[in-house]
């Protein structure tokens, strides 16, 4: 077999697929690899471009073929379906991942080390132990709300609605103590996995430079530093704020520029977590307890008096992206700015 210049690879659970082109586009290999012989085949080629899309797996397979010597590059999947010619094959799709990687203006996610992936897994399951949580909260409220006991909406105050299931018949009582139970098991999860959250934060010299900035805490400035990648390449704040999907949609034709709202792109639990600490910046300002490094008091009250809250919110968790990107490209920690 002529060796392969570049190789497209379609990952999956248990069959890859593989298409290799030569120097002068010339298909060379194509062909379905199980899972035992994936590495077996790339260890046997000379070092050549593999490019794979970005998913779950796809970190750890590119780990283990850069080890064999080999360029990997991931892509969104997003970004690799225009090359899809028709129909939908892992064939057709290799094929097009092989045709993309080698675009000059292609964009590459960077291959995540596999601490960088412990690090998120810890976020990660704490946002499942939230959901969670979340969940038997609702259930608990709708329960008790076919026996007419109802209390005010918030996780402050499921103590008040725990404590009036006293008065639902007794048979009804032990479903509830089941469903308290749960719930005081899974908070204690949760405060478990943010202490060891809050303790990786505070030996990353990055995530303590990211936590000066308002409105982001430990877990925001841990889970930004493990997300971000190389900053150099985003050319300035606003394209670091739109690949978080903080910046409007646009939808032009014919000279005409339509401006939407946010386009959503990118990671959202980063997304949600800089849209929280601006709701929490926000509050604050409403009741005057802003905090002294806070440089944005005369623009955050122009906008609330101009804008709705959650508008404002966006716009204030862009600007929140802009100072994170400034920070991580220049090595400093966050500055108020002088009156």
């Amino acid at each position: 077999m002529e060796q392969p210049n570049t190789i497209g690879l379609d990952l999956a659970k248990n069959v890859f697929q593989v298409h290799g082109v030569s120097a002068n586009g010339t298909v060379v290999c194509r062909r379905q690899l199980r899972r035992a012989q994936l590495l077996m085949f790339f260890s046997r080629l000379e070092p050549c471009l593999v490019g794979m899309e970005a998913c779950a797996g796809a970190h750890h397979w590119g780990r283990e073929i850069a080890a064999l010597g080999h360029e990997v590059r991931l892509m969104p999947p997003a970004y690799v379906k225009p090359y899809v010619k028709r129909g939908k094959t892992d064939a057709v799709d290799a094929e097009a991942i092989c045709e993309a990687v080698t675009r000059p203006t292609m964009r590459f996610v960077p291959v995540k080390s596999a601490e960088t992936q412990a690090a998120l897994l810890d976020h990660k399951t704490r946002d499942f132990l939230v959901r969670q949580r979340t969940q038997i909260i609702n259930a608990i409220r709708a329960h008790m709300g076919e026996f007419g006991v109802v209390v005010a909406k918030g996780i402050q105050n499921i103590e008040r609605l725990i404590a009036a299931a006293r008065n639902v018949p007794e048979a009804a009582r032990a479903a509830v103590d089941m469903l308290a139970d749960q719930l005081q098991d899974t908070q204690n999860r949760i405060d478990a996995v943010t202490a060891r959250i809050a303790e990786s934060q505070a030996d990353d010299p990055l995530a303590r430079r990211l936590a000066t900035v308002p409105g982001v805490g430990a877990i925001s400035s841990s889970a930004i530093a493990a997300t971000t990648p190389d900053v150099s390449a985003f050319r300035s704040g606003r394209d670091y704020a739109a690949w978080l999907g903080l910046t409007p949609r646009a939808y032009s034709s014919g000279g005409k520029a339509r401006l939407g709202r946010i386009s959503k792109a990118g990671n959202r639990y980063l997304r949600r977590l800089l849209y929280l600490g601006a709701m929490a910046r926000i509050s604050a300002r409403r009741g005057r307890r802003a905090a002294a490094s806070d440089a944005t008091p005369d623009w955050l009250d122009r906008m609330l008096e101009r804008k709705p809250v959650k508008v404002v919110a966006i716009a204030l968790a862009n600007r929140m992206a802009r100072t994170v990107w400034a920070l991580i490209r220049g090595g400093e920690s966050y500055r108020a700015a002088l009156a």
